[in-house]
């Protein structure tokens, strides 16, 4: 059965269930508790807008969907596939000059905006709009409209070298498989007895796919932290509280952060049985932690980039195997799934040896969006068992033990910083459209393996070492430059001015060099 499907069939047998439940600050001091929908109307408004968008638009373009935790943005995800496009989600907190990169790129026939779009998008419906439209439409969308197998459901744009994000395609196909195996997460979820799924990543990260597609799925509620909620610690643990949650699904980094403050733990969320992680290295400090604070609750680590689906890998963290391995494993392939680990050449190395991990299964992507030197550089095919499969090369350095797959690392200027996956170049192209900067450089900030932060090296132009060039609030200028284009989970912690940046013999920044001068 397809998301869709289920969709319909949760609305159908349980339509006054929550389905969508969001607070923020406003709605504190405004007294309220929140916005939801139901399942009714979840299903009923997402196939009105749907036939507004069959009957208005001519091509089968993707769809532009931009705001933040707005449950009509979860409305406008399901009129577009439902309608038979796929949709391209765009969060608030990426800049102005990002935002129009993105749309030139799909060049959308429409863009649903549940927030003010700060850039001019062409053909913009806004909320009253969307709302109008929905209140007034009486007819109902055929289901032969919808995005099928093959058909592309959703874009999320990552970083790229080149300084211009690249769009991920995910098929219906795709997302299916992966709901049909992350349904079974730990020890799955029983049919009739509906769990809330926190939700904490924006919805153009792809971790959010996780929580959403699952708890429309498995005919849950979601349970969406607004991004100003996740910034008041005493905000966040009431919304936590006030959940319900069941499942939480986040970043390791996000855990550390409600770590901090003691109330964090199994008082807080009574009902809380399993925590998901994806999008960055889980620590054996992190997971003994929440071990302890949730005893009763599974902790499970997953890994996959957005190019397969979110995740294709698990393993349940108990005691015994914090214990055994440092680093964590990764666990092993979904059914449908086989990560190889090549050298160089592209030959399979034995277990233990480290090398880069490909992988090849039912839910890898079709490749990017309008980029097909790059689609063809990282995806191929391979006949595994009787049945090709696309392949993708990660560029994560990995290897096999005891019949565990570990992650260990970048192999090129990539890294993964609070759950993202941040192209270092892509920093750096956007630091030298800044008219000051000369050269400049970045490179992560490593503790315990893990990026912590980031630091970028600049000489800027004009008379080197200017001491205006050293100060604190030279610094804040450059970064607030960089917010023009790069979201704010990109821009680097720390700037430190250089005459000159140290290069290496083939004219190329010495990262080494300068990580051992900026850590």
């Amino acid at each position: 059965m397809t998301i869709l499907d289920k969709i319909t069939q949760t609305a159908s047998n349980y339509p006054d269930r929550t389905a969508y439940h969001t607070f923020c600050p406003d709605d504190l001091k405004s007294g309220g508790v929140g916005s939801s929908l139901n399942w009714k109307q979840l299903d009923d408004y997402s196939s009105r807008l749907a036939v507004y968008l069959d009957r208005t638009l001519t091509t089968r373009k993707p769809v532009v969907v931009y705001g933040h935790k707005n449950p009509y943005m979860i409305v406008c995800f399901l009129a577009c596939v439902k309608s038979g496009r796929a949709y391209c989600p765009v969060d608030i907190s990426v800049p102005s000059g990002r935002l129009g990169l993105i749309i030139d790129e799909v060049s959308p026939e429409l863009v649903l905006a549940t927030e003010e779009l700060p850039v001019h998008g062409g053909n913009i419906l806004s909320l009253p709009s969307v709302i109008s439209v929905i209140e007034n439409e009486t007819e109902t969308i055929d289901k032969a409209c919808r995005v099928t197998g093959d058909d592309v459901f959703y874009i999320i744009f990552t970083s790229g070298s080149t300084g211009t994000p690249k769009g991920v395609q995910i098929t219906c196909a795709c997302l299916d498989r992966f709901l049909e195996w992350a349904s079974g997460l730990g020890g799955g979820f029983e049919e009739g007895e509906p769990c809330t799924f926190l939700n904490q990543a924006p919805f153009s990260f792809d971790l959010s796919v996780m929580d959403l597609y699952l708890a429309l799925y498995t005919g849950g509620t979601l349970w969406a932290v607004d991004k100003r909620v996740q910034g008041d610690m005493k905000l966040l643990l009431k919304t936590l509280w006030e959940s319900g949650a069941g499942v939480w699904v986040s970043t390791p980094s996000f855990a550390d952060v409600c770590l901090s403050d003691r109330q964090f733990g199994e008082k807080l969320m009574p009902k809380l049985k399993r925590f998901l992680f994806c999008g960055e290295t889980l620590t054996n400090h992190t997971a003994g932690r929440l071990e302890a604070a949730f005893p009763k609750a599974e902790i499970i680590n997953t890994y996959g980039p957005t190019e397969s689906t979110v995740a294709v890998t698990e393993v349940r963290v108990t005691p015994r195997i914090n214990e055994t391995y440092n680093p964590l494993p990764v666990g092993k392939e979904k059914k449908g799934t086989w990560i190889l680990i090549v050298d160089e050449e592209g030959n399979e190395l034995p277990d233990g040896q480290k090398g880069e991990m490909v992988i090849a299964g039912d839910t890898v992507s079709p490749g990017y969006w309008k980029n097909r030197k790059l689609t063809e550089e990282k995806f191929g095919n391979r006949e595994i068992e009787g049945r090709v499969y696309r392949t993708y090369r990660t560029g994560d350095r990995g290897y096999r033990r005891d019949g565990l797959l570990f992650y260990c690392g970048r192999m090129d200027l990539q890294v993964k910083l609070h759950g993202y996956r941040i192209e270092i170049e892509d920093i750096e192209s956007n630091l030298m459209k800044l008219p000051q900067v000369r050269q400049a450089a970045v490179v992560p900030v490593m503790k315990d393996g893990k990026a912590r932060s980031l630091t970028a090296y600049v000489a800027v132009k004009g008379t080197a070492g200017e001491a205006v060039w050293n100060s604190f609030a030279a610094a804040q200028e450059i970064r607030g430059l960089l917010r023009q284009y790069l979201p704010e989970y990109m821009i680097p912690k720390k700037i430190v001015f250089l005459d000159s940046l140290p290069m290496t013999a083939n004219g190329k920044a010495d990262r080494k060099a300068l990580g051992g001068n900026g850590s």
